[in-house]
């Protein structure tokens, strides 16, 4: 009970005194696991959301679709409702291909179902505005009038009929927009496509009068519906030619708008989560000479080195897993939207599931185990007299570095110095700024796709929506990415600034300026910042090869030199002012202060 009360008092203290490095770690970890949680979530989500929208519809379990007519088709689809599994069905009812328009401009592909004034006890879509269809009238399905702004009491033309939107209602049977259409014209391959609703005469007279396509649909509820692969399988030679979806498809079908999100989000987290350990390992080792001699005062009152570890690394623990639940709170709030990204499905969505909180707190733990393992082990295991008089270390003298130092202008025999001196710090602000540069890459080679819109004939009239989706998405790491690769930077240059005080001291005695100083700590972030730009473009390459389909377009070399460029001068940007403030120091209160 006592070494718990020492930890529990210990702890806090700390906290308390390095706040700036506690509200880092807590930022990084919480951004890392709320972008983890997001893109384990989706999948779990979307299907909520669909099981949510079949119940309050009545969505059908399976779904036959024929292209052709004629007897064979009437044949085949008796059957199918006629089949001992089916206890009820919907049809058989036409759907029908054409353009649809709105406020003159705005036009899209179409299905059109003819369904009954009075719905169903099966597929019985749920009017969320307005009323159900009514002769003359048209309804619209959320997500496609969602695309095209239009509400109850517009008007839209369908193939050169005007008709009033009576009502916007959602619907299980088909997948959610773009995907209405299901099969194409005479069963052939669909193309985005929204969804309307007209009574069943409207829908005859829309296809005699254009001559327009139309398929044959009949809607099924199987007596288990878990059993939809037995049934397709035993139907499959009496529905020869007819096309049979199980509700299971249309669900699938759904995350096709999602596709690339989840690897969006969870590479995503894990660059959120490398960027946190560089950060707070950069801090941890500011810090190895403040808790070395802090090790060595716990020793020195009988503390064995568990519990030295057990103080060190609780700190970090702690703030992990704070930063953790509270990045699960935020994928809470967040998943709804990203997981529906059309209006086309109804219902809550519940928040992260026991495998993603699993994941996330493995992410948090190991942020805080890699960002502090190793100052906490050596400081553990110093000598307790080594450790009450700890000091800086003392880097090796080499004198064919000093002699060819000599030779290069100050500000950059500086930065070289200091860099030399502290290799693996260059190495983390490298990593640091390979990572930033993954990201834009990332985000410039998605820019770079050519993309179908979903108008009429690929126009982009209606934007591709999963296109979109995805580059919002990325934009939104991105951006993240940027935030936590800033806050090391700055960390970084003012770490070794204070570091190097003594150092860079010693240079202005001996005739140093301010400003060559200034120049010489950006320099030792510049030149990491460098290898680490230069090595993460074609990182970032190679990391989207794994996922990018095998057309996909690489983004133009004037684009990727200018991220390049960019980083580097914004590295140079946000290492000045700390680097000016350190250069600003009197040369007699520092010095007198390291000899103290």
């Amino acid at each position: 009970m006592g070494h718990i009360m020492l930890v529990a008092r210990l702890v806090p203290a700390d906290v308390r005194r390095h706040k700036v490095q506690a509200l880092m770690l807590l930022l990084a970890v919480t951004v890392a696991t709320a972008t983890m949680a997001l893109g384990l979530s989706l999948r779990g989500a979307s299907d909520t959301l669909y099981e949510q929208t079949r119940a309050a519809t009545a969505g059908p379990d399976v779904v036959a679709l024929s292209g052709d007519t004629g007897p064979a088709v009437t044949s085949a689809l008796t059957s199918l409702k006629n089949d001992p599994e089916v206890v009820a069905h919907h049809g058989p009812y036409r759907i029908v291909y054409a353009t649809l328009t709105a406020r003159s401009s705005t036009s899209s592909p179409v299905v059109v179902h003819g369904f009954a004034e009075r719905p169903g006890t099966l597929n019985r879509p749920l009017v969320t505005s307005g009323q159900w269809v009514r002769s003359g009238g048209a309804v619209l399905e959320r997500g496609f009038a969602t695309a095209l702004d239009v509400g109850v009491g517009d008007r839209v033309v369908i193939a050169g009929r005007s008709y009033p939107v009576v009502g916007i209602a959602v619907t299980a049977a088909t997948s959610i927009y773009p995907g209405a259409a299901q099969i194409g014209p005479y069963g052939g391959p669909s193309d985005h496509s929204g969804l309307a609703w007209m009574t069943r005469s409207d829908a005859r007279a829309l296809a005699s009068s254009q001559d327009l396509p139309v398929t044959t649909a009949l809607d099924l509820k199987l007596r288990d519906p878990a059993a939809t692969e037995a049934f397709l399988e035993a139907s499959r030679v009496a529905a020869l030619g007819v096309n049979i979806h199980s509700w299971q498809f249309t669900a699938e079908h759904d995350m096709v708008v999602l596709r690339n999100s989840r690897p969006i989000l969870v590479v995503g987290s894990w660059l959120l989560g490398f960027l946190a350990v560089t950060g707070v390992a950069a801090l941890a080792a500011g810090r190895a000479v403040e808790q070395t001699r802090r090790a060595g005062l716990l020793k020195a009152v009988g503390a064995a080195p568990a519990l030295i570890a057990t103080v060190l690394f609780t700190e970090y623990l702690a703030l992990a897993l704070a930063g953790d639940a509270l990045g699960l709170v935020i994928a809470r709030l967040a998943v709804p939207a990203v997981a529906g990204p059309t209006a086309g499905r109804i219902g809550d969505v519940a928040g992260p599931g026991g495998a993603t909180v699993a994941a996330t707190t493995v992410l948090a733990v190991a942020v805080a185990v890699l960002s502090t393992l190793r100052p906490t082990l050596r400081a553990s295991r110093t000598a307790t007299v080594m450790a009450l008089s700890a000091t800086a270390h003392q880097p090796r003298h080499r004198p064919w570095l000093t002699a060819l130092s000599a030779l290069l202008p100050t500000p950059l025999l500086l930065g070289l110095r200091l860099t030399a001196r502290r290799p693996g710090r260059a190495v983390l602000q490298a990593c640091s700024t390979a990572t930033a540069v993954i990201a834009i890459v990332a985000l410039l080679t998605l820019y770079a796709q050519p993309e179908r819109g979903y108008g009429l004939d690929g126009s982009s009239i209606l934007p591709n929506l999963r296109g979109e989706h995805d580059r919002r998405l990325m934009l939104a790491v991105t951006i993240l990415v940027i935030a936590l690769t800033v806050v090391n930077t700055v960390t970084f240059t003012w770490t070794t600034a204070m570091e190097a005080r003594a150092n860079m001291a010693v240079a202005r005695a001996l005739g140093a300026t301010p400003g060559q100083v200034a120049s010489g700590l950006s320099t030792a972030q510049l030149l990491p910042a460098l290898g680490g730009a230069v090595v993460g473009v074609p990182a970032g390459i190679g990391l989207l090869s794994l996922f990018a389909a095998g057309n996909a377009v690489d983004p133009p070399f004037s684009w990727l030199l200018g991220a390049t460029l960019a980083t580097l001068l914004a590295t140079a940007a946000l290492t000045a002012l700390p680097a000016r403030l350190a250069a600003r120091r009197p040369v007699a209160r520092a010095l007198s202060a390291e000899t103290a």
